[in-house]
């Protein structure tokens, strides 16, 4: 009897993902269908509705789903849901297809998945901009001028005002799970895959670690707690597209398998990957992030500061005080039931001589090793020196690698959380 808690949505996981005889009369159907070519988000978000790591989502979101949510973080029927998983279309497109139809989805010549179509929708760009500002609009400086910096420097706000003219909506039938499985053998894990393993191990009380930078110090005592007060922990790392200037799954994956293996005790840790895009939306990222890790039998999702941020957008715990504010449908089905485990700043104290905490730390801020992700990316990709115990020296063996053979790079902006000029 599983102790993990149940998916999201109180249907079970929602599968769409076909397979054996059933998978191959859908292939053969989808090369006589429209195709219509899809974003790389689009093909994550597909990917999940496959694996059920969208349950209860079976579809795109029709207008009436993508209003409700971005409006009130409720599916129309009254389920939590904090961002819009939508599937934009040119117009051109939007004039050949017709609501009962089916649709190929397609990305880089590959068929993704079939769609009957039941809903199109012009998007404009007033649409876009009420989308962009209740997902990405946070309570940091760059949102006090949002739509003076967000064009520029936002990643998701520039992917969803560059969408096409119209939004489509309907069910989904998934065709292929991309390169993930191949690409990211041994961590790559659909909802099933990392339910089975952590019930072979008994644990029902399990903490999430989110990451989509290189795991540092700080990463690393975040993950140390929840193994000292949960059965164990799922580092669980982002292995789709991220923006220039990240480092990619790859490089980060070896940096995980290195600290695991030789800092951690391997019966509380588990490795796994998810084949999302970033949206960059911080709080409601974070939303994002616990209802998925909900999917995948986590019952716990470790917060600390800025949460899936990107520049200056969002407060430095916005992420931990949207948990509060989320709607809270009656049924126990509809209701968000993974929970934030909410950690303060964390950094080195030299004269602590170890990881802390604001809530443990009585020293000042001179004496502290601030660490973050994008800092330590800044650091390395201009050659500079990297402080003692920022990272451990294994990982940074690997990360200078990675840098040293890049042929372009991008610059790196640091921010508040980054930087530590906020605490």
């Amino acid at each position: 009897m599983s102790r993990l808690v149940p998916p999201h949505g109180g249907k079970g996981l929602v599968c769409c993902l076909l397979e054996g005889a059933e998978l191959e009369a859908e292939k053969k159907k989808a090369a006589g269908l429209k195709q219509i070519e899809i974003s790389s988000r689009a093909k994550g978000d597909l990917i999940m509705m496959g694996i059920g790591g969208f349950s209860p989502l079976n579809g795109f979101m029709d207008k009436a789903n993508w209003k409700s949510v971005c409006e009130k973080m409720l599916l129309a029927d009254g389920t939590f849901w904090p961002v819009p998983v939508t599937l934009d279309i040119s117009k051109e497109d939007a004039a050949a297809i017709k609501v009962g139809e089916e649709v190929a989805l397609v990305r880089k010549g590959e068929i993704m998945a079939t769609m009957k179509v039941s809903d199109i929708y012009e998007m404009t760009e007033a649409d876009k901009k009420w989308e962009c500002e209740l997902v990405f609009k946070g309570e940091g400086p760059d949102s006090q001028n949002f739509w003076e910096v967000a064009p520029k420097d936002h990643p998701g706000v520039k992917m969803v005002m560059a969408q096409k003219e119209f939004n489509v909506g309907g069910t989904v039938k998934v065709l292929s799970q991309g390169e993930f499985p191949t690409k990211f053998p041994n961590v790559y894990m659909t909802p099933a895959q990392l339910r089975a393993k952590m019930d072979e191990r008994g644990w029902g009380k399990v903490a999430a670690l989110q990451l989509r930078n290189p795991m540092h110090r700080s990463h690393e005592y975040l993950a140390k707690i929840g193994v000292e007060v949960c059965d164990g922990v799922v580092i669980h790392s982002l292995v789709g597209a991220l923006k220039p200037g990240d480092i990619p799954a790859e490089v980060r994956v070896e940096c995980i398998d290195t600290l695991v293996d030789k800092y951690f005790v391997k019966d509380f840790v588990i490795q796994a990957g998810y084949p999302l895009d970033m949206r960059y939306a911080g709080p409601r990222e974070a939303l994002l992030h616990a209802t998925f890790r909900q999917n995948y039998g986590i019952n716990n999702q470790l917060v600390g500061r800025d949460h899936a941020g990107v520049g200056d957008f969002y407060g430095m715990f916005e992420a931990q005080e949207i948990f509060k504010k989320i709607p809270q449908p009656a049924e126990d089905g509809k209701r968000l039931l993974c929970q934030p485990m909410n950690i303060d700043w964390t950094f080195y104290c030299k004269k602590c001589d170890g990881m802390a905490s604001m809530r443990t730390c009585p020293h000042s801020k001179e004496d502290r090793v601030i660490l973050s992700g994008t800092k330590l990316r800044k650091m390395l990709s201009e050659g500079a020196e990297v402080p003692d115990h920022f990272g451990r020296d294994e990982v940074l063996v690997i990360l200078r690698k990675y840098y040293e053979g890049l042929t372009e790079k991008v610059e790196v902006k640091m921010q508040r959380a980054a930087s530590g000029s906020a605490m």
